[in-house]
């Protein structure tokens, strides 16, 4: 891997050595300021509403400003509003705050994994993105123990430990990232019409396959962030400290790093991208199955290491299968978009995750998550694929040796 991949996964292993904050906001404003359960929901909503124009905003400023300064001002942002989280002294800055957090949240994102997606072959993406999601589960492995030991104490130092690691990933990526040089608003266009020329879509919201990404990475999203914000909550309602979703958390992090390496395997690598997915999704689905049923950690730890198995497979296709829809020149962008269905997600989670919970309780809230995480299985095959296989191949370049749609690689018409 290039020395830039592994400056990002170093920076986001420290980034995340601090990162379990978040899980914990609506713990916080339940049990801090006496505000119930619904409350807390709706200001967690409220962040993750902010987040879809931060996302959009770190596509558009990557290309503008540059990809490092652009970084850095998102991991500053987010360490001061975690500050200021941990500062509050009422329930109206606690929102405040939340919300400025969830503007500088997503700006980090689209550059980084337009970085990544620009500085190695296609043929090696999924390993890269690999590397980093392993990056994010080797900080989690020991922020899960910080979340489990200071939660026990005070939940604001959480926001402590965030925001010192932003600021340490920040001021790491500034010193080791190559200069950034603006790009002019031309630049952009260029390879959109050479796009238009080729028979694909003109821009990320005409191109149905990346529809077919969008909305399925939604609905993955909202399974991901319903885990973040009900587990702690579901450990409270099932006798346990709520504090103990940090071990737990560790626990899918290890699960992670441990299994790094089955994402060679044979028979793994030889699936394409939709199958590979559906894989990852129905892993994900007996996962949460057991959530409906745990009632011991050990329990719960078992179910934790099978969702997250899904987890390994998911995110790197995921992410590679959009980089391969970009254009030339329009990566973050099209990133940028997909990524807005964490912010829908962060937004409805929050909602979703406490009204059933509040309503139905444990059981109803897992078991409908692990149906979703389900039918996301058979989309992959019955949807997905048929409009990722019609995208046209966009650059002439590529003629040698390609990706082909469905994420394998295919040799050229002239080769052997």
């Amino acid at each position: 891997m290039p020395r830039t991949v592994w400056l990002l996964v170093a920076a986001r292993a420290i980034n995340r050595l601090g990162a379990f904050s978040l899980p914990f906001l609506t713990v916080l404003i339940s049990t801090d300021f006496g505000a119930s359960t619904t409350t807390a929901g709706l200001l967690s909503a409220a962040f993750g509403l902010a987040t879809i124009p931060s996302r959009l905003a770190g596509g558009r400023l990557a290309a503008r400003l540059g990809r490092r300064r652009t970084i850095v001002v998102g991991l500053t942002g987010c360490a001061l509003a975690q500050l200021g989280i941990a500062a509050a002294g009422s329930l109206t800055a606690v929102a405040c705050f939340a919300i400025l957090l969830g503007l500088a949240f997503e700006l980090y994102e689209p550059p980084s994994q337009g970085i990544i997606a620009d500085t190695v072959p296609p043929a090696e993406r999924v390993r890269a993105y690999g590397l980093l999601n392993a990056a994010l589960a080797v900080g989690g492995t020991g922020a899960g123990l910080i979340a489990a030991g200071l939660g026990r104490y005070d939940l604001r130092w959480l926001f402590v430990v965030d925001a010192l690691t932003c600021l340490a990933c920040a001021l790491a990526l500034r010193i080791a990232l190559p200069a950034d040089h603006p790009r002019p608003a031309t630049a952009d266009r260029a390879p959109t019409a050479q796009h238009r020329e080729l028979g694909a879509p003109a821009g990320p919201w005409r191109d149905r396959a990346l529809w077919a990404m969008f909305a399925s990475g939604t609905a993955f999203a909202l399974i991901s962030m319903q885990i973040v914000m009900a587990l702690p909550l579901t450990l409270d309602r099932r006798g346990h400290e709520a504090a103990d979703a940090g071990l737990l958390f560790t626990a899918s992090a290890v699960t992670v790093v441990v299994a790094q390496p089955a994402l060679r395997l044979r028979r793994l690598t030889a699936l394409s991208a939709p199958a590979a997915l559906a894989l990852g999704y129905a892993l994900l689905a007996i996962g949460l199955a057991g959530y409906a049923i745990a009632h011991t950690l050990p329990a719960f730890l078992i179910a934790t290491a099978v969702w997250s198995l899904g987890d390994v497979i998911i995110l790197g296709r995921a992410l590679t299968v959009v980089a391969d829809l970009a254009p030339p020149g329009a990566t973050d962008r099209y990133l940028a978009a997909y990524g807005i269905s964490w912010g829908i997600a962060t937004t409805a989670a929050p909602v979703t995750a406490t009204q059933i919970l509040e309503h139905s309780g444990v059981t109803t809230l897992w078991t409908a998550t692990a149906s979703l995480a389900l039918a996301l299985a058979a989309a992959q095959l019955l949807v997905v694929k048929p409009l990722i296989n019609q995208t046209p191949v966009r650059s002439p370049a590529d003629s040698q040796r390609r990706p082909d749609r469905t994420g394998r690689e295919s040799a050229s018409t002239t080769g052997p």
